[in-house]
């Protein structure tokens, strides 16, 4: 019979609903019931794309036996991690502070009263490699707490004030200056593999933020190595399987140091950060291979992730068929057969062999650039590049009518806000109309569904809402608004980003501590107000805002939150300087605030040809702290820095400042292009050092 999660807006949520398991969502119902009964609550957190929650849910959740054991000794509770980032950020602490660990599935044992005492991920059906079977660990737990519950009490008071000391804010300040732009860039130089690319070993994650705040770095210094590691690890990941050289798109992590076999996920967030690198890597090296794979991203978002009603979607599955990776690979004999009389070039190409690299079939890769397939197939570059695309194109619909991996359709507010961003800056470069379709449509979506008089909430699917947004949804989706406006500039974005920012600033800032919290002030009881500073699989919250923040001081006057801003970096420069890899997307921020935002303001009509020359030209170039302002000067909701800017003599006229200077102004697209990158050398060169 089904359970109470077949209502839920999870998709995660409704994989369960047949559950022979009397789950409950997260709430007072499930909270009430726990402390009426005096049973402990079961917390099971995972999310729709997650392999191995689907493994220990066929193992467990769908046994009757294991099942029966949870509802007669436990209230059990099934919670979606990407629907709720605050519960799965408090339990995650305790997980790691219980067993030095972390991941998903997260199992987490709770009083009735909400306090966790016992913790663990996955757990299998039996005994095995050390882990005890679930069973057991559920009649153990039961147990302890039916023979020794004031043990178990202090136990979860104990772990309690440790995670509300871990969440207490700090007042720690640190300089930031050029030196510390320098020692992050020479930490993440220590750690970087020389042979493939990124940072470390295995498992690798996509380091999209660390080789953001590198592409500043190397753009404001000439700092060769930087652009080296950007260079290298993108174009390693690129031509890895961690690409989907059919598709488009990155999958989550690579298990292997050589990017080669994907956990085979794909999630919105690592293909909008992935997009947004690209196109400032193209921007800077002008590599056609880069803006060919940034461009098969965007495809590929607009293509498979795209809701019928504009928003982006939120993730596809690693399995399909039952088996991870399925639907990606091939055996080399269906792929001959599929790529027909191209066949010779793209197995060349995409390394396929008749054993394959992965549990016998070929996930496909490029260990070599089109020149080598030319030399080795005795074609033309240009014969080589025509075949695989024919190639390519045979593959994907062939590939499109197997069993698709499952898709979690719910857009989330703040993965969309970075998803629009990337689309922004890619119309911008590349002069893709349907690009900016994408960002518009996506944008309008997310100011319909999702914002509320300046709230933003979490997600929605199929037209419900899940709930409140936290401190990352407000602060990317009032970016993302801003962006909008710097590519259509239509004043109607930057009002809804003004609000936003406003209420975000009300809501989630701690004047006595001068510290921003993840919840909203009015946010329901948690058992600790969660907080984060590091940036993870996506720029944390607290990084969002300050990057919103120091924009709207640069477009609009705002020395109050310019501050707010440096605070935040401050606080985390010495970490900056040590861990920059944690601290990608800050590092980018404070990069800007050591150096100073580019300011370039264009007064006219936005549809008159020379503006829109003007405006496409800072797409050719890739610029830290650009920010960018336009329009007719007199409309509604302009920023400050469109004040007493005018179109001379009827032409569009562009505007180019740094702090208080600015260059003289010009109606040419070439002059100014050469304003900006000379006033962003300028900044380089005096930079001064800031501190609180």
């Amino acid at each position: 019979m089904p359970n109470r999660l077949g209502k839920a807006t999870s998709p995660y949520l409704r994989q369960h609903a047949d559950n022979p398991v009397e789950w409950y969502e997260w709430g007072p119902e499930a909270l009430e019931v726990a402390k009426s009964t005096g049973k402990p609550i079961l917390l099971s957190i995972g999310y729709a794309a997650c392999h191995w929650c689907h493994v220990m849910a066929h193992e467990s959740f769908e046994d009757e036996a294991t099942a029966a054991l949870m509802n007669e000794l436990f209230v059990n509770i099934k919670v979606d991690r990407e629907e709720r980032p605050d519960l799965d950020a408090i339990h995650m602490q305790a997980v790691q502070a219980l067993t030095g660990h972390g991941g998903w599935p997260m199992t987490v044992f709770l009083t009735p009263d909400a306090v966790p005492f016992h913790a663990g991920t996955y757990f299998p059906p039996n005994d095995r490699q050390g882990l005890p079977s679930f069973q057991r660990v559920l009649r153990a737990v039961s147990s302890a707490w039916t023979e020794k519950p004031e043990s178990v009490v202090a136990a979860g008071q104990s772990l309690t004030e440790h995670l509300r000391r871990a969440a207490s804010p700090s007042t720690a300040s640190h300089v930031v200056d050029q030196r510390t732009m320098e020692l992050a860039c020479r930490a993440l130089s220590r750690s970087f593999d020389v042979r493939k690319g990124g940072f470390g070993g295995a498992p690798k994650f996509p380091p999209s933020m660390a080789l953001d705040f590198l592409l500043r770095h190397a753009v404001r210094t000439g700092n060769a190595d930087a652009l080296g590691m950007v260079v290298k690890t993108w174009e390693e990941m690129r031509r890895g399987g961690l690409y989907d050289q059919v598709g488009g798109g990155i999958h989550r992590y690579s298990v292997d140091a050589e990017w080669l076999v994907p956990h085979f996920e794909k999630m919105l967030y690592d293909n909008a950060l992935f997009a947004r690198i690209g196109v400032r890597l193209w921007q800077v090296t002008r590599d056609e291979d880069v803006k060919v794979a940034t461009g098969q991203t965007l495809d590929w978002v607009i293509r498979e992730m795209r809701d019928p009603d504009g928003g982006f979607q939120s993730s596809l599955d690693a399995d399909s068929d039952g088996h991870e990776g399925r639907f990606y690979v091939w055996s080399r004999d269906e792929l001959q057969k599929v790529a027909g009389s191209d066949a010779r070039v793209a197995e060349a190409h995409w390394g396929v062999t008749a054993e394959g690299n992965f549990e016998g079939q070929n996930i496909l890769f490029v260990p070599n650039g089109p020149a080598a397939t030319a030399a080795r197939t005795g074609l033309q570059r240009e014969e080589v590049l025509a075949a695989l695309e024919r190639a390519r194109q045979r593959l994907y619909e062939h590939r499109s009518r197997r069993t698709w991996p499952g898709k979690d359709g719910k857009v989330i507010a703040s993965w969309n806000g970075l998803m629009i961003r990337a689309f922004v800056e890619g119309a911008r470069a590349f002069g893709r109309a349907e690009y900016r379709d994408a960002a518009e449509s996506a944008g309008r979506f997310v100011a319909a569904r999702l914002v509320r008089e300046g709230r933003v909430f979490r997600s929605t699917l199929d037209g419900r809402i899940s709930g409140p947004g936290l401190l990352e949804d407000h602060a990317a989706v009032a970016l993302a608004f801003l962006d909008l406006y710097s590519l259509t500039f239509d004043t109607a974005w930057l009002r809804q980003s003004r609000e936003i920012a406003e209420r975000t600033v009300e809501h989630f800032f701690d004047r006595d501590s001068d510290t921003w919290y993840d919840t909203a002030s009015d946010h329901e009881w948690l058992l600790v107000r969660p907080r984060e500073v590091t940036d993870n699989a996506t720029p944390s919250g607290t990084s969002l805002v300050a990057e919103l923040l120091l924009l709207w001081s640069e477009l609009d006057e705002k020395p109050e939150w310019r501050a707010m801003a440096e605070t935040i970096v401050s606080r985390v420069g010495d970490a900056i300087a040590q861990y920059p890899q944690a601290l990608g997307h800050v590092a980018g921020v404070a990069e800007s605030i050591v150096h100073g935002g580019v300011q370039v303001a264009i007064a006219g009509d936005p549809t008159d040809g020379g503006f829109g020359a003007l405006a496409a030209r800072l797409g050719h170039v890739f610029v830290p702290g650009l920010v960018i302002a336009g329009g007719e000067p007199a409309a509604p909701d302009q920023p400050a820095l469109m004040r007493d800017r005018t179109a001379i003599d009827g032409r569009a006229t562009a505007y180019v400042c740094r702090g208080f200077t600015c260059d003289l102004p010009t109606a040419d697209p070439s002059t100014l292009e050469r304003q900006v990158l000379q006033l962003m050398g300028e900044g380089t060169r005096s930079a001064a050092p800031r501190h609180n």
